[in-house]
């Protein structure tokens, strides 16, 4: 009986890590419950329950086990992870690994920054808002301003967040700077399209993968975790516009 019950505290353990990492990691909150679901039948455990949201995850095996709660407060996007998670669960459930494998790999991927380096990160931005620049139909004159304006604000956004662990107030201090470098590079005579320098530069900040992840969960009929995630990529919006509306009524 106690040898059951340290089997099942396991599995909780590398279920709730599992689920985990994944919302860290900014996966979709029905692809967590399903992960974690298939993971536990797997151990033939048919009446667990699962219940995730964007800020914790409720977890039960059903009247033989306590119910576990893991709370959640910070979020990024690390798709890498996510699918990496995704690989241990696909082989857990094929019987290919062991739980104990399993539960050190999932350790191991939590402790791993898969992150590119910070410099190469300011760099892909940077050179993303140029492209995005001409994709927009911009001119090749405004290009280097896009670049610079996009990797300041890139900058200033891993800066601002490391100072301040306050993800609204680093996005509007992001947005600040790069409008006021195209602010300024316009009205010098060193750029010429304005609204076109703005809008490619803001492009690395705009939370894509977030909307989309909210309209997935909508539609999944996860309303609370859709909601939620729409509420936080509206903040990360309103961030950014009003930064921006501040730099045009400089």
């Amino acid at each position: 009986m106690v040898l059951q019950e340290a089997d099942n505290e396991l599995t909780i353990d590398c279920l709730l890590l599992a689920g985990r990492i994944m919302i860290e990691s900014g996966a979709e909150t029905y692809r967590v419950e399903d992960t974690m679901l298939r993971m536990a039948h797997s151990q033939n455990m048919p009446n667990a329950q699962c219940y995730a949201t964007p800020t914790g995850i409720i977890f039960s095996l059903g009247k033989t086990q306590p119910t576990r709660i893991s709370s959640i407060s910070s979020r990024v996007t690390d798709l890498q992870k996510i699918a990496l998670v995704n690989s241990v669960s696909r082989r857990l459930t094929s019987h290919m690994i062991t739980l104990e494998q399993a539960y050190d790999e999932l350790k191991s991927i939590q402790k791993t920054n898969y992150f590119l380096p910070t410099y190469l990160q300011i760099f892909a931005a940077a050179l993303a808002s140029g492209c995005f620049l001409i994709m927009f139909k911009g001119g090749w004159s405004d290009f280097p301003i896009a670049v610079l304006a996009g990797g300041l604000g890139f900058l200033m956004l891993v800066l601002t967040n490391h100072l301040t662990k306050v993800k609204f107030f680093s996005e509007f201090t992001a947005s600040l700077v790069l409008g006021f470098v195209a602010f300024f590079a316009v009205k010098y005579g060193y750029g010429t399209e304005l609204d076109k320098i703005i809008i490619s530069s803001v492009m690395p900040l705009v939370p894509g993968i977030l909307i989309t992840n909210a309209v997935r969960d909508l539609m999944a009929g996860h309303f609370m975790s859709g909601m939620a995630k729409g509420a936080e990529a509206f903040l990360t919006a309103f961030a950014i516009g009003a930064a921006i509306a501040v730099t045009l009524g400089f």
